[in-house]
């Protein structure tokens, strides 16, 4: 790791309380046009998400319909299921039905269950991610806004997680936090997109952002903020 990394973990809560941990559960509100833009408005909303902290794995419920979407990427399997038990759609490899997409191409139901869980998944173990293994962390210049220089990681993910892209930008504040990341992700035309962190808070520990708002990113590195296409509000977090 980077003595960069070693301060940002340490200001997350440290190693060693992040390893005595497994599990998140919370609820997130979804928000924003991408959802509808996509073809599929209804996941908008609040669900009830359950992660493994160590591995890429996640559930998601409504708590407007009951539908859940699961997530597993060592069996590199998606599924979405009804409040009745009724699989209503599922994809083996779903990464690879992303070929050829563009920004303006609709998904299908298990494509976008698919797109909000890795994202999901890989947000909510932020930083201590970075110190799986295969990763390729590197320190980069930092990002100046609003007259504040947040300092940078570059870091390389290994093939068996699901990112946007394989190689992202993230910058932190002068307290360590998680405060923007660039990526391009891959499955939506490698459309380029600035995401921004806030709100952190501490539960039991661990420091978790609550609020993550995600623009476009400009060709000068700013942010679009005439829109928001998405945004996640994140409560009722606890550890176990």
């Amino acid at each position: 790791m980077t003595k960069l990394l070693d301060e940002i973990i340490e200001a997350y809560g440290g190693a060693d309380r992040y390893d005595a941990v497994s599990t998140i559960k919370l609820d997130i509100d979804y928000q924003g046009p991408f959802w509808e833009f996509k073809g599929h408005a209804d996941f908008a909303g609040v669900e009830e998400v359950v992660a493994d902290l160590h591995a890429q794995r996640i559930t998601q419920r409504s708590r407007a319909t009951g539908r859940t979407v699961a997530f597993d990427q060592d069996k590199r399997l998606v599924t979405v299921t009804a409040a009745n038990g009724t699989v209503l759609d599922t994809l083996t490899n779903p990464r690879d039905t992303f070929e050829g997409y563009t920004p303006d191409t609709k998904w299908s139901l298990a494509q976008i269950a698919y797109f909000r869980s890795y994202a999901t998944h890989f947000y909510l173990p932020e930083p201590f991610l970075f110190t799986w293994p295969g990763m390729v962390v590197e320190e980069i210049e930092p990002w100046v806004e609003n007259g504040e220089a947040w300092r940078g990681l570059s870091i390389t993910f290994p093939e068996n997680i699901d990112t946007h892209n394989e190689t992202q930008k993230y910058y932190f504040d002068g307290k360590g936090l998680l405060r923007r990341m660039d990526y391009q992700p891959v499955v939506n035309g490698y459309s380029p997109t600035a995401h921004y962190v806030s709100g952190h808070t501490e539960v039991d520990g661990i420091v978790v952002a609550t609020t993550r708002e995600i623009f476009i990113r400009q060709e000068d590195g700013t942010p679009d903020r005439s829109w928001t296409p998405i945004r996640l509000d994140l409560s009722d977090i606890s550890f176990e």
